[in-house]
């Protein structure tokens, strides 16, 4: 029961959806729907969420996500920025790339979250292939004048300890190359609780959502304090937590990749 409810830690079968509300603004992006009014994120310094499916509030109520809660701490602490989600079901970080630059010309954003490579584990695409291309989407996000959020992820241990090893260092090294915050892990925390977890027994929860925020909360807050790119990521946001224990990562199955399955 655990592995099954645990592969919504490497696996995105979302849908975007967002939310306007007053002050601050949540702007879903789809794949056919980058022309989509943007009046309120010009008003505001734009933060962009490229993501899968554990950003995209899949199986959840409208405006409950981590993001939606981004926004809404946003408001509470009085700090002007605009939120658009631009998270999608299934994608990789080929399809976050290629999306990149109508993303960077639409929303000019400050700060751009990167949730993708789950995707690509599932998918089997090399690892160089998948550092490639978070490597492109962080060079665009900067060459953009935006400052990055890197958020990592873990694959299961059936991909064998060489490999396992191999993708989590993918995103250390960038954050490290690239100068831009690390979250180690986007579900910390909730990985192996059982009441956190949908009755797909996939993807977290409304309840889990405040935990997804938290996560990622220490990497963002100084680039929304400071106004300037980080030469180093904080060590609270950035040291490396390691892997989470073997129980607790489930078998992957390929079964998975088709969102019909969800």
């Amino acid at each position: 029961m655990v592995k099954r409810r645990l592969r919504a830690c490497f696996v995105a079968l979302g849908v975007a959806v967002g939310t306007v509300a007053a002050g601050v603004t949540v702007i879903a992006l789809t794949p056919a729907a980058y022309a989509a009014d943007t009046t309120a994120a010009a008003a505001a310094p734009a933060i962009v969420v490229l993501g899968d499916s554990i950003s995209a509030e899949y199986g959840l109520p409208r405006d409950s996500g981590w993001v939606a809660l981004l926004r809404r701490r946003l408001a509470d602490e009085r700090i002007d920025y605009s939120v658009a989600n631009a998270s999608i079901s299934g994608d990789t970080t080929a399809g976050g790339l290629a999306r990149m630059p109508a993303l960077m010309q639409r929303l000019k954003p400050s700060i751009v979250i990167v949730e993708l490579g789950a995707n690509d584990a599932l998918r089997g695409i090399p690892l160089a292939t998948t550092e490639n291309n978070l490597r492109s989407i962080v060079q665009l996000a900067q060459q953009g004048h935006a400052k990055v959020v890197l958020v990592g992820m873990y694959v299961p241990p059936n991909y064998g300890p060489d490999y396992t090893q191999k993708f989590h260092a993918i995103y250390d090294d960038l954050a490290k190359q690239m100068r831009a915050p690390l979250v180690p892990f986007l579900l910390a925390g909730i990985e192996s609780k059982p009441d956190m977890f949908q009755a797909d027994q996939m993807h977290p929860t409304v309840q889990a959502q405040p935990v997804l925020l938290n996560n990622v909360w220490p990497a963002l807050k100084p680039l929304l304090r400071t106004g300037v790119a980080l030469t180093s990521a904080p060590a609270s946001c950035c040291e490396r937590r390691g892997t989470p224990p073997i129980s607790v990562i489930p078998t992957l199955s390929r079964d998975l990749e088709n969102p019909a399955h969800s």
